[in-house]
């Protein structure tokens, strides 16, 4: 099957009704939100969507996502790569809906006022809630010092009395 570029909205009842699938890829220019977490983002980012109605007639949106992303590792400093990969399940609501009649297999999505569903905007979102909040390389893999990690001198302070010490004095005294 030839990988072709995602359409950035689907609408997932006539899409399931169809059982359309979608195997291509995002631009990672289209995810400029995701581009200003991370360092920077490496070649494009591949999907595949399948719609389906399931056993019970619920429209379902399957698949998974995957990306390659550099970072800084906040330890080291250094450059951290990362593989992003994400499967996903999610069931269309109207906007406003409650989800609590959904099995748990299947995340809520609202549709838009269209009945369709940005899949760009979800995918990034999804991604974006990847990213580490603190990257870090393994310990092992770290090119973190023990050095010090100080510059300069500090002078040495002038000891102050301690205000306490005369609480101390009228202690004793009483």
């Amino acid at each position: 099957m030839q990988k072709v570029k995602i359409p950035v909205k689907i609408n997932p009842a006539k899409s399931a009704h169809h059982q359309l699938s979608y195997d291509g890829y995002i631009e990672q220019s289209e995810f400029t939100r995701l581009g200003e977490a991370l360092k920077a983002l490496v070649g494009q980012i591949e999907v595949e969507i399948h719609c389906k109605e399931d056993h019970q007639g619920l429209v379902a949106i399957c698949g998974n996502v995957k990306a390659k992303a550099l970072v800084i590792c906040q330890r080291c400093n250094d450059d951290l790569g990362l593989d992003l990969e994400l499967s996903f399940a999610y069931s269309p609501i109207k906007m406003g809906a409650e989800s609590e009649d959904l099995p748990e297999r299947y995340d809520p999505v609202e549709l838009d006022e269209d009945g369709e569903i940005n899949i760009y905007s979800l995918l990034e979102d999804e991604l974006i809630l990847m990213v580490p909040i603190v990257p870090t390389h393994d310990e092992a893999s770290c090119h973190y010092s023990e050095e010090a990690l100080s510059f300069g001198e500090i002078d040495e302070q002038d000891e102050k009395p301690n205000p306490f010490d005369i609480l101390k004095q009228l202690k004793k005294n009483s």
